[in-house]
């Protein structure tokens, strides 16, 4: 396991941004900025990485490829085909994004999200992407979300067989599909699920916690790691045994301090699990 955050911590050079990440135990990092930084500087950043000995987990390209605005359509596929040419320079493990939302906000939750027009969309969207930069290096993945495709593990693979292009994979965010309490406090066995499905495409992995609230009606919410329910002993395990070397990122935090203290945490639990090469990848 490579544990990292998704935080580019204040540093005043590539060096020092390497060498801070894994001072505190990181094997992965987020690569800190997009397609259009200079060359010297994503060169010097990629270099850095790889000279301290981490992996660059994911490049971001967050935005909506699916939107039913032209306009704001065309700018994102553009931004997704150019943060994934990216990602494929300098050898992230994925450029990841969501499958993108039917209405004015990428990331939002609409009725046409699960139409069978909005899934053609998407396949479409997803074939004009890597059929236009043809990575050798990288992947392009979706991380899931709770309101939109894909919902479960296997549509992820419904998806993936649909898109039939080898450098579609998947970015696993196993919070993002705690969508009902079962699933909340089933989370190991969902956990399995994900993995027995999905194992073999898997390239990174997002970590954080969900809590049940008390209040009517059904009210999951997104906690620090600890702070909810979820099984992450299984998570932690099955993505080792998917790959020893797994990004398993923290993300959604409010400061340096917190990430700091939160890594911590994490490591603490995988260490305690007796994964196979847990000291030397999390960096204990």
């Amino acid at each position: 396991m490579r544990f990292g955050i998704s935080a580019a911590l204040t540093t005043a050079s590539a060096r020092d941004w390497a060498e801070a990440h894994r001072a505190l135990g990181c094997g992965a990092v987020v690569f800190p900025f997009d397609h259009t930084a200079d060359a010297n500087t994503v060169a010097d950043y990629a270099d850095a990485a790889r000279d301290a000995g981490l992996v660059i987990a994911e490049v971001g390209a967050w935005c909506n490829p699916v939107s039913p605005d032209a306009a704001e359509r065309k700018r994102s596929l553009e931004r997704c085909k150019a943060q994934l040419r990216l990602a494929d320079e300098i050898g992230a493990r994925c450029c990841v994004n969501i499958a993108g939302s039917d209405g004015p906000r990428w990331d939002g939750a609409y009725p046409g999200n699960f139409t069978d027009r909005h899934w053609l969309t998407t396949v479409a969207s997803i074939r004009e992407i890597i059929d236009a930069v043809k990575p050798k290096r990288t992947f392009y993945t979706l991380e899931p979300m709770p309101w939109m495709l894909p919902r479960n593990p296997e549509e992820y693979l419904r998806l993936i067989k649909a898109v039939d292009r080898e450098r579609f994979a998947v970015h696993m965010d196993l919070a993002n599909w705690m969508t009902s309490a079962e699933k909340l406090f089933g989370s190991g066995d969902f956990a399995n699920e994900c993995f027995d499905a999905l194992g073999g495409y898997i390239r990174s992995c997002h970590l954080k916690d969900v809590a049940l609230a008390p209040e009517f009606t059904l009210r999951l919410i997104e906690t620090r790691v600890g702070e909810g329910s979820m099984d992450h002993a299984a998570y932690f395990r099955r993505a080792d045994q998917c790959d020893p070397d797994m990004p398993m990122l923290l993300e959604h935090l409010p400061s340096d301090d917190i990430y700091k203290e939160d890594l911590r945490k994490a490591r603490d639990l995988y260490n305690g699990l007796g994964c196979h090469g847990g000291n030397e990848r999390s960096g204990g």
